[in-house]
């Protein structure tokens, strides 16, 4: 089975931290998480697959649109974060959600899900900043292809180029070399911005057989208080640069995170800390049948 370039393990030590940071999370993706919703066409009494759901924030926004004749199957790598997912749907009485832990690249091969994730099951399918962290994200867009019913519609968001988000850019390079490690390839497959490169989203859609296809730039800035409230999201929920620092020390550990908000602090202003952030919002359908 192909795996993201972070197992599991590294997305069960993160959850805590995306859960407790939902409120921030939620301000920064609030516009992008609307135009993906509407881009893959999420409506009233749609079933829709959640891929690489995270802790479900996107998912009761889904279920809110879909309703109680809808369905939302939230699925994550992750058991920890597919619990905290599952906890957040039952608090908000969302019935009509279910969490299943899944890989993204192997959907109908993970657990029980070949029956769950039957060919031409849903009307739409989104993933939300995941699609980024497959190996070999062809499988996955292939896993979401064969999930969607003729016509049906997906819809994600991904990081695009390193120029594009530079706060990203900085991060990386500060724990790469902290932890001795050469320069990382800006579009190497599994990393945050490894399907930036352009041109290379609308190739993987044709290949894995959608129509319709569109990629459109989404400025995403994150605004927080100050630049310490930025670090310590990433410090608790950024699972690549925690990979990276973790077999250091926890002092020289401490002493990145420091160098790390000294160069993020470029882009605090009177009002608070501002990150530039730039996604690509992928939109594509799944062809309708062709009467004989």
């Amino acid at each position: 089975m192909m795996r993201p370039a972070l197992p599991a393990h590294a997305w069960d030590k993160a959850a805590q931290g995306w859960n407790s940071h939902a409120a921030l999370i939620r301000v920064w993706l609030a516009h992008a998480t609307v135009a993906m919703l509407d881009a893959a066409h999420v409506r009233e009494g749609c079933r829709v697959l959640d891929i690489a759901a995270g802790a479900g924030d996107q998912t009761l926004d889904i279920a809110r649109r879909v309703g109680a004749r809808g369905h939302v199957l939230a699925t994550d790598i992750s058991p920890r974060i597919m619990a905290l997912a599952q906890a957040n749907a039952r608090e908000a009485g969302m019935t009509q959600v279910d969490t299943r832990v899944a890989d993204a690249q192997a959907l109908g091969a993970s657990l029980d899900l070949g029956v769950i994730l039957a060919p031409a099951r849903f009307d739409a399918a989104v993933c939300r900043l995941g699609l980024m962290f497959c190996t070999r994200p062809l499988d996955a867009l292939t896993g979401a292809h064969q999930a969607l019913k003729p016509g049906g519609r997906l819809a994600a968001l991904v990081f695009s180029q390193p120029q594009q988000n530079p706060c990203l850019a900085i991060m990386m390079s500060s724990a790469l070399r902290a932890a001795g490690l050469p320069p990382g390839a800006p579009f190497k497959p599994g990393t945050l911005m490894s399907l930036g490169q352009p041109g290379l989203l609308a190739q993987l859609l044709y290949e894995a057989g959608f129509v319709d296809i569109s990629v459109t730039p989404l400025a995403a800035p994150f605004c927080a208080p100050t630049v310490r409230h930025y670090v310590d999201f990433v410090r608790t929920s950024g699972s690549p640069i925690m990979e990276i620092l973790a077999p250091l020390p926890p002092a020289t550990q401490d002493d990145v995170w420091r160098d790390i908000e000294a160069r993020l602090d470029a882009f605090s202003t009177p009002a608070g800390w501002v990150g530039p952030n730039e996604l690509l919002l992928l939109s594509a359908a799944s062809p309708q049948v062709q009467d004989a």
